[in-house]
C-alpha cells in the first residue's frame, strides 16, 4: 500500500527569500509568481491540473523514451480495450507490435522514433514471417501508441504526423508474405 504522503497534493507555499509562491512538484520548486496574487494562484491550479491529469508526474524538460511510452500506452490499453469486463485480442495485437518497437528502439527518446524507425519495426516484422494484412494493423497500432502520446503530451506534436507518411504494405509489392485466402465453408458442413 503506498504512502498517504505519495496520496497529497503539493502545497502552495511562499518563498521567503523572493517573496514568490512556490509548489515543490516531483522534487522540483517551480516558482509561480508573485506569493498570494490571483496569476500564481491560477498558475498553482494549471500545473496541479497537469501533474493529476497526467498520473501524479508532472510533464518533464527532458525527453521520455520509448519505453516509458510504451508502457504507459500499454496501461492505457489494458484498461480501454474491455469489452464484459475482459481485455480483448486488441490488446494482444497491442502488445505483440508494441514488443518489436521496445526490442528495437525501447531506449531512444521517444521524439527520435519517426518514419525511419517504423519502417525499421515494419521490416523486423517481415523478417518474422508476419502476414501483410497483419502488419498493416500493427503500424496501425503503433501509430495509435504515438497518437495517444501526442495527446498526452508525452511527445511532439508532429511525431504523429510523421509517422502517419509510412504507407502501408500493398499486395504484391512487398517482401510480406500473403494470408493463405478464407475458403467457403463445405456445404456438407453447413447441411449438418
Amino acid at each position: 500500500m503506498p504512502k498517504t504522503s505519495t496520496l497529497r497534493v503539493p502545497s502552495y507555499r511562499r518563498h521567503k527569500p523572493t517573496g514568490q509562491a512556490v509548489v515543490t512538484i516531483n522534487g522540483r520548486d517551480l516558482y509561480l509568481g508573485k506569493w498570494n496574487s490571483a496569476a500564481s494562484r491560477a498558475e498553482y491550479d494549471r500545473l496541479i491540473a497537469e501533474f493529476l491529469a497526467n498520473g501524479r508526474r508532472l510533464q518533464s524538460d527532458a525527453d521520455v523514451t520509448v519505453v516509458e511510452v510504451l508502457n504507459a500506452y500499454r496501461k492505457f490499453a489494458e484498461k480501454y480495450y474491455r469489452k464484459g469486463g475482459r481485455v480483448t485480442s486488441e490488446y494482444g495485437g497491442i502488445k505483440d507490435a508494441l514488443k518489436l518497437v521496445r526490442e528495437l528502439y525501447g531506449r531512444t527518446t521517444a521524439n527520435e522514433f519517426g518514419p525511419l524507425a517504423l519502417k525499421a519495426v515494419r521490416q523486423r516484422m517481415i523478417d518474422k514471417g508476419w502476414s501483410r494484412g497483419y502488419i498493416n494493423k500493427s503500424i496501425g497500432r503503433i501509430r495509435r501508441c504515438f497518437k495517444w502520446a501526442v495527446e498526452n503530451e508525452l511527445v511532439r506534436p508532429d511525431m504523429y504526423h510523421g509517422l502517419m507518411a509510412v504507407s502501408g504494405l500493398r499486395k504484391g509489392r512487398s517482401e510480406a508474405r500473403e494470408a493463405d485466402p478464407v475458403q467457403p465453408v463445405d456445404d456438407r458442413r453447413v447441411r449438418r
